[in-house]
C-alpha cells in the first residue's frame, strides 16, 4: 500500500471525515509507532503502528449503507444524554464504523447515508455539488403563491441565502389549516427547511427526507437499512 497521510488514512479507516480527523491528530490523540503525533504531515501505510487513543487502528474495508431513520434518533455515532443514536439501529452483520453524512433533526425522518469513507462522505457534502435532497414537510397554514415563489428564489436566512429550490404542494387542509409540501433543495444547513419554511410564516409540524440526489427509501421500513451497491455509490462519486 502506497503511504497516505495519517488523517487520510483515519478517515478512510472509518475513524471520523478527515477533517475531524484532523483535529483528533492535533490534540494529541494519535500514536504512530508509540509516539503521539501533532503534525499533519505524517503519511502512513499498514506497516504502521496506529493508535487512536490507545485502540489499534487498521483500514477497513469500505461500507456504503442507506437507512431510513425513524423519528426519536439522533444523527451520530453517540450522543452525550445517551439517546438512541442510528449506529444502535445497524445489526451485527455491520462491524465497520461507520458514522452518519450529514444529518436528520431528531425529529425529522427519512432517508440518511452512511459510511466509513471518509472521502466519501466529504464529495458529497462539499458545498460545490449540487446534491438534490427532497423533503415532505408538513406545515401549518396554507402557502401563499408569493410565499412559494420566495422559497423557489432563495430565501435570505441567518448567515447565508439559500440556493433556488423546487417547491410543489401536494395538499391543502384549510379546515385544519395545514398542508403537505414536497421541497427539493441541494444544500444541508442546520434546520434548512424548517428555517425556510419559518422565513415564509410557517412552522413545520412534521418533516421528512424522501430521497438523496436518485436514492429513495424503496423498500426499506422505518428503522431499516441496506447497502448501496457499486453502481449507486459511483453514481453518487460522480456527482457535480
Amino acid at each position: 500500500m502506497e503511504k497516505v497521510r495519517l488523517q487520510k488514512f483515519m478517515a478512510d479507516a472509518g475513524v471520523a471525515s478527515r477533517r475531524k480527523s484532523e483535529e483528533m491528530i492535533a490534540a494529541g490523540h494519535v500514536k504512530v509507532n508509540n509516539k503521539v503525533v501533532t503534525e499533519m504531515g505524517v503519511k502512513v501505510d499498514n506497516h504502521d503502528k496506529i493508535e487512536v487513543d490507545g485502540m489499534p487502528l487498521q483500514e477497513e474495508k469500505k461500507r456504503y449503507i442507506l437507512m431510513y431513520k425513524p423519528r426519536g434518533v439522533i444523527s451520530a455515532v453517540k450522543d452525550d444524554k445517551d439517546r438512541k443514536v442510528v449506529t444502535d439501529l445497524l445489526e451485527e452483520d455491520v462491524q465497520e464504523r461507520v458514522y452518519p453524512i450529514g444529518r436528520l433533526d431528531y425529529d425529522t425522518s427519512g432517508l440518511l447515508l452512511l459510511t466509513n469513507d471518509g472521502e466519501f462522505a466529504n464529495h458529497l457534502m462539499h458545498p460545490r455539488y449540487h446534491v438534490d435532497k427532497t423533503y415532505v414537510a408538513k406545515i401549518e397554514g396554507i402557502l401563499a403563491t408569493e410565499e412559494i415563489k420566495k422559497l423557489e428564489n432563495g430565501i435570505k436566512l441567518k448567515g447565508y441565502t439559500t440556493s433556488k429550490a423546487k417547491v410543489k404542494v401536494m395538499s391543502k387542509d384549510k379546515k385544519k389549516n395545514s398542508s403537505i409540501v414536497k421541497i427539493t433543495i441541494h444544500e444541508g444547513h442546520n434546520h434548512q427547511v424548517k428555517n425556510m419554511f419559518d422565513a415564509v410564516g410557517h412552522k413545520v409540524e412534521k418533516l421528512a427526507r424522501e430521497s438523496y440526489s436518485f436514492l429513495t427509501l424503496d423498500g426499506l421500513v422505518s428503522g431499516k437499512y441496506r447497502d448501496l451497491t457499486r453502481q449507486e455509490v459511483a453514481e453518487l462519486k460522480k456527482s457535480k
